[in-house]
C-alpha cells in the first residue's frame, strides 16, 4: 500500500506560479506539497519578463525583493527592442521596452523588470523550501486525482524510486502547465488555436555587447527573411536565446544539432567566426488557447494549466502569478470560516476573462509583427536582396517607420497590466462597470470597485498596496473614522479598519485622483483589489462585506 500524506493542499507544479501559491499558503501558516516532474529549477531560459504587478504580489508575499531585484536586468541593457538586418547589420527600427524608468514609480513600487525565469525560480524554490508548511518534492509526478465531499485523493509517483505517493488533500491547484495532464483528465477543453507557429530555441552562451553596444536592448528582431528569428538578451555579456521558425511538419528539433545551431546564430548575428558556447536546444509550439473552465470542484487549473499566450507580450507568467494571488485568498477564507463555499466561484468568473483578453492581445501582438514584414517588402521578396533594396530606397522609410510604430502597443502595456478591472466576481458593484481597456498602454489610476488599489506613495516611505492584510479584508476611510468603525462592529469577518490621515499619513492628493469623496471608504480584498466602496457612512457597509463573501 502506498504511503500516505495528508496535506492542506497539493500543489503541482514548482514553476513560478506554483511556488506563489505554495509561498501564500505557507505565510497563513497552511499545508502543501508542492510535487514537481522535474529534478529541480528550470535550468534553461524560458520567460524573461516579470512585470510590475507580479512584482507586487511578490512584494506582498514576502518574497526576498532584493534577491530577486539583483537578478534583473539593468533597464540600461534591457530598455529596447530593436529590429534589425542581422544582429550586426542595419538598424531598422528601435523601440521602449515597457516603462521601466523612475517615472514609472508614480504607478507601481515595483516597476517591471526582465528577469529570466531561471535565475528566479531557485531563489523562489530556496524560500518556498525553508518553510515548515512546504513539502517541496521535485521529481515527483502526478498521476491522478479522485475527488470526494471533504478532499481529493491524489497518487504521486517518485520518478527516482518508482515508488507511489498517495496525498489527501482538501484542493488540488494545478500549475503543471501548458501540456497539463490534471486538464485533460478533468476533460477539460482548450479554446483557440493549438499551434499558430512553430519555433526553435537555441541557448548558447557569448559576450555579444560589442556587437550592440550603440543600440543595447533586451530584445532583437532580425528581419532578414533568409535568417529571421530574435535574440533575447538574458544576459548581454554571457547568455542569449535565438529563437527562429521552423515546419514540423519537415523537420523535428533533432535535426537542429549543435552545429547547424551555431551556424544559425553567426548567420543571424552577421559573423561567421563569431565565438559563441551552444548550450540547448529546443522546439515549442506558439498557442493562443484559453481553458473552457478553470475549476473542477475541488481542483482549480492555474497558470499555463489554463491558458497558453503567444509570448509577444510577456503576459504568460504573469498572468499565472495573479491567477495564484486571485485564489488563494479565497480558498484561505473559505477554510477559515469567514467567506461562504460559494466564493470560490469567483475564481473563474475573474480570472477567465483576463485570461481571454491577455490571450487576444498577445496574439493582436504577434500578427502586428506582419505589418512591418509587408513595409520591409518581406512578404513579396523574402530574400536579403529584396529587403535591402527597400530599405535603400527613401520613398519606404515612411512607411517602414510607421510600421514599426505600429509596434509599439507589443511593448507598452502598462494599462493591461494594472489596470485590468474584475466585472463579475467578490464584490459590490453598483452602476456599469469601467469601459473594457482601449489603450493597453494607458493607465488610468481610478479606485473603481475590481480593480487594484492605485498606488500611491505615503510619508513613511511605503505604499497604499502595503497597507493591505493579506489575512482578511481592509477599510481604508478618508474620514468619518468613527462612523465607519461603529459600523464594523456588526461585520463577523476579519476587516483590519486603517484611518487615512490618522493611522497613516494623509493622502489628500491620492484621495481625489480615486474620486473618494471626503468621508468615503474603501473595502479592499487581500488581493488588493477594490470589492466595495461608499461616499459616506451608512452605505450598508456590513451587507457589502456579506455580499463580497457570499455569505
Amino acid at each position: 500500500m502506498a504511503p500516505v500524506v495528508n496535506v492542506e493542499f497539493l500543489v503541482v507544479g514548482a514553476g513560478p506560479v506554483g511556488l506563489t501559491a505554495a509561498q501564500l499558503l505557507a505565510n497563513a501558516g497552511r499545508s502543501s506539497m508542492v510535487a514537481e516532474r522535474r529534478d529541480g529549477p528550470l535550468r534553461h531560459p524560458a520567460a524573461h519578463v516579470v512585470n510590475a504587478r507580479t512584482l507586487e504580489i511578490f512584494r506582498q508575499a514576502g518574497l526576498d525583493m532584493e534577491a530577486i531585484d539583483a537578478l534583473a536586468k539593468d533597464p540600461v541593457d534591457a530598455g529596447h527592442v530593436n529590429f534589425v538586418t542581422r544582429l550586426n547589420g542595419r538598424l531598422i527600427g528601435r523601440l521602449p521596452f515597457e516603462q521601466q524608468g523612475p517615472e514609472c514609480l508614480r504607478h507601481t513600487p515595483t516597476p517591471l523588470r526582465n528577469i529570466s525565469q531561471h535565475k528566479l525560480e531557485p531563489i523562489m524554490s530556496e524560500v518556498v523550501a525553508a518553510a515548515e508548511t512546504v513539502d517541496l518534492r521535485y521529481r515527483m509526478e502526478w498521476r491522478s486525482s479522485t475527488q470526494d465531499d471533504d478532499g481529493v485523493t491524489s497518487i504521486v509517483r517518485d520518478l527516482e524510486t518508482g515508488d507511489e505517493v498517495e496525498v489527501r488533500s482538501r484542493y488540488v491547484l494545478a500549475a503543471d502547465g501548458a501540456a497539463s495532464r490534471i486538464r485533460k483528465s478533468l476533460d477539460i477543453g482548450m479554446v483557440g488555436p493549438a499551434s499558430l507557429q512553430s519555433f526553435i530555441a537555441i541557448h548558447f552562451a557569448g559576450d555579444l555587447r560589442s556587437l550592440i553596444a550603440d543600440r543595447l536592448g533586451v530584445l532583437h528582431f532580425v528581419m532578414d527573411p533568409e535568417v529571421n528569428g530574435t535574440f533575447i538578451a538574458h544576459d548581454i555579456d554571457s547568455e542569449w536565446v535565438f529563437m527562429t521558425s521552423f515546419d514540423p511538419e519537415v523537420e523535428t528539433a533533432d535535426d537542429y544539432g549543435p552545429d547547424r545551431c551555431v551556424d544559425l546564430v553567426r548567420a543571424a548575428v552577421g559573423e561567421d567566426g563569431l565565438e559563441i558556447e551552444f548550450l540547448a536546444a529546443g522546439s515549442w509550439h506558439m498557442s493562443a488557447q484559453v481553458a473552457e473552465r478553470m475549476r473542477a470542484d475541488r481542483i482549480f487549473l492555474i497558470g499555463d494549466a489554463a491558458h497558453r499566450f503567444p509570448p509577444t507580450g510577456g503576459l504568460g507568467l504573469n498572468t499565472g502569478v495573479a491567477d495564484a494571488h486571485d485564489l488563494v485568498w479565497k480558498l484561505l477564507a473559505v477554510e477559515d470560516g469567514w467567506a461562504d463555499e460559494s466564493i470560490l466561484a469567483t475564481y473563474e468568473s475573474e480570472r477567465l476573462p483576463v485570461a481571454v483578453v491577455n490571450c487576444e492581445q498577445s496574439t493582436t501582438n504577434a500578427f502586428k509583427l506582419a505589418i512591418l514584414l509587408d513595409a520591409l517588402g518581406v512578404s513579396a521578396d523574402p530574400t536579403t536582396e529584396g529587403l535591402l533594396a527597400t530599405l535603400a530606397d527613401p520613398a519606404n522609410a515612411a512607411s517602414i517607420a510607421a510600421a514599426v510604430d505600429d509596434q509599439a502597443t507589443h511593448f507598452d502595456m502598462l494599462g493591461l497590466q494594472l489596470g485590468y478591472e474584475y466585472v463579475d466576481g467578490a464584490l459590490v458593484r453598483e452602476g456599469v462597470p469601467s469601459a473594457p481597456i482601449d489603450d493597453p498602454s494607458a493607465l488610468v489610476a481610478a479606485a473603481t470597485v475590481g480593480a487594484r488599489l492605485p498606488h500611491a506613495w505615503l510619508d513613511d516611505g511605503r505604499s497604499t498596496l502595503d497597507l493591505i492584510a493579506a489575512d482578511g479584508l481592509t477599510l481604508l476611510s478618508v474620514g468619518a473614522h468613527d462612523h465607519w468603525a461603529a459600523e464594523l462592529a456588526g461585520v463577523a469577518a476579519p476587516v483590519r479598519h486603517l484611518r487615512l490621515g490618522v493611522d497613516v499619513g494623509a493622502v489628500e492628493l491620492w484621495r481625489r485622483q480615486c474620486g473618494l469623496a471626503a468621508e468615503g471608504a474603501l473595502l479592499v480584498r487581500p488581493d488588493q483589489h477594490i470589492a466595495w466602496r461608499a461616499d459616506s457612512p451608512g452605505s450598508g457597509l456590513a451587507a457589502g462585506v456579506r455580499q463580497v463573501l457570499g455569505c
